[in-house]
């Protein structure tokens, strides 16, 4: 594409600057392909970056982006990828699929005529691997809530996370009768 300078010119009969008729087209088509582009790109290195890190919403610098890409997954777009990760570190996203795949203490049961029907609290999850070892899975609504699932690797490295998954857990688990909560 080639640039020019625009340069404005005189209306002869209004004695006013204005700017080629044919270049205020121009622009005008170019200004909204550039916001859309621009507006929704996120960082995936960042993503994944803030992801693997004990709190995202801790890190001030984390929570645009995060929350950018929940928006972007709620509304279909796919997951941004960071090809300077390096090998074995990577992100994805899933969308979740009750019983098999959402945590027990966001699964939901509800009973219909002659069947169980299942749903999550959450609408998709996005895994984080480092070093080729499962990190965190993140599992984001909708609504813009989240919470994350630490691996005891992760939680090794780390030292200290967000709890918020495993008091969750400990908390449906002790609410099953005894001998009936599956594991996470």
């Amino acid at each position: 594409m080639k640039f020019q300078f625009l340069t404005p010119t005189r209306n002869r009969h209004t004695g006013r600057s204005q700017l080629p008729r044919c270049s205020i087209g121009k622009v005008a088509i170019l200004v909204p392909l550039l916001a859309a582009t621009s507006a929704h790109a996120v960082d995936g290195c960042t993503v994944l970056l803030c992801l693997a890190a004990a709190s995202w919403r801790s890190i001030e610098q984390c929570v645009p982006p995060v929350r950018q890409v929940l928006r972007d997954l709620a509304l279909g777009r796919p997951f941004p990828t960071c090809a300077m990760a390096g090998a074995g570190n990577t992100a994805s996203h899933a969308w979740t699929a009750a019983p098999d795949f959402c945590p027990p203490q966001y699964t939901h049961i509800t009973f219909s005529f002659d069947r169980e029907i299942y749903s999550c609290d959450y609408d998709g999850a996005i895994s984080v691997t480092v070093n080729g070892v499962p990190f965190a899975r993140t599992w984001w609504s909708m609504s813009g809530d989240s919470v994350t699932d630490f691996s005891p690797s992760a939680k090794t490295q780390l030292g200290t996370w967000d709890k918020r998954f495993d008091d969750e857990f400990a908390a449906w688990l002790a609410a099953q009768p005894a001998g009936t909560a599956p594991q996470n």
